[in-house]
C-alpha cells in the first residue's frame, strides 16, 4: 500500500472491515499515511479459501491431507504452511502434471511438502574401501554437517567428503540436516572427532 500523496509505504491501519461476498474477501482499510499525515481507504479482494490435494512425508511415511487456501495467492517450494499435521515445507507444486517452483495457487493439482516438526532423516555412508557401511540418521532439522568434519559413528571415526543434498553436491561450505539427503565419509586414523553421532542412528545396513 502506497499513500495517494506522497507515495509513502509507511501506512498506519487505523481501521479495517470485511465486507459481504459470496465468492471473495473483500477487506475495506482505513489508513493513515505516517510521513504526510493523509487519512485514505482502500481495499483489497482475494478469492475465498478451498482445499487443496496436499501430500505430507515424515521420514519414510506420506500421508494425504487437503489444505485450504486463497486461489489468489502464490505459491512457492520453500513456503512454510500449517496444516492439520502441523508445519509443512513445500518441496514440490504440481500444475497439469509437471513439477513447478512456483504457481499461482488456483492452478496447483497438488502440493507436496515434508514435516518441520520432527527430525530430519538422512542417510550417511561410510566407505569402506570397496564395502560400505549405511546407515539412517535422525537429527535435529538445523543440525550443520560440513564437509571435512571428522565424526564418529558407530565404531568407526570418519571425515565427510561429500553431502548431497535436494539439489546439488557439497564439497565445501556446509548444509543443514533439513535439507540432507546423504552424507559421504571416509574412515581416518585420527583419535579425536569434532562430535558423535552413534546415539542419532535409528537404522544401519552394511
Amino acid at each position: 500500500m502506497e499513500c495517494p500523496i506522497c507515495g509513502s509505504d509507511e501506512i498506519e491501519i487505523l481501521n479495517s472491515k470485511q465486507k459481504p461476498s459470496k465468492k471473495k474477501l473483500i477487506e475495506e482499510y482505513l489508513l493513515k499515511c505516517e510521513e504526510c499525515g493523509h487519512v485514505f481507504k482502500d481495499i483489497f479482494s482475494a478469492k475465498k479459501p478451498k482445499p487443496y490435494r496436499l501430500i505430507i512425508s515424515e521420514q519414510d511415511k506420506s500421508y494425504k491431507s487437503s489444505i485450504n487456501l486463497s486461489p489468489s495467492d502464490e505459491l512457492k517450494c520453500g513456503d512454510v504452511l500449517l496444516s492439520d499435521l502441523g508445519q509443512v515445507e513445500v518441496t514440490g507444486i504440481e500444475v497439469k502434471d509437471k513439477r513447478v517452483d512456483k504457481s499461482i495457487i488456483e492452478d496447483i493439482d497438488t502440493i507436496w511438502a515434508i514435516s518441520v516438526e520432527i527430525p530430519a532423516r538422512i542417510g550417511f555412508s561410510v566407505d569402506l574401501h570397496g564395502e560400505v557401511d549405511s546407515y539412517k540418521l535422525d537429527l535435529d532439522r538445523d543440525f550443520e554437517i560440513a564437509p571435512g568434519d571428522v565424526i564418529k559413528i558407530d565404531k568407526h571415526i570418519v571425515k565427510v567428503h561429500v553431502i548431497k543434498t535436494q539439489d546439488r553436491k557439497l564439497t565445501s561450505g556446509f548444509a543443514k540436516a533439513g535439507v540432507i539427503k546423504r552424507v559421504y565419509s571416509k574412515p581416518v586414523k585420527f583419535n579425536n572427532y569434532d562430535y558423535d553421532l552413534t546415539k542419532d542412528i535409528c537404522k544401519k545396513s552394511s
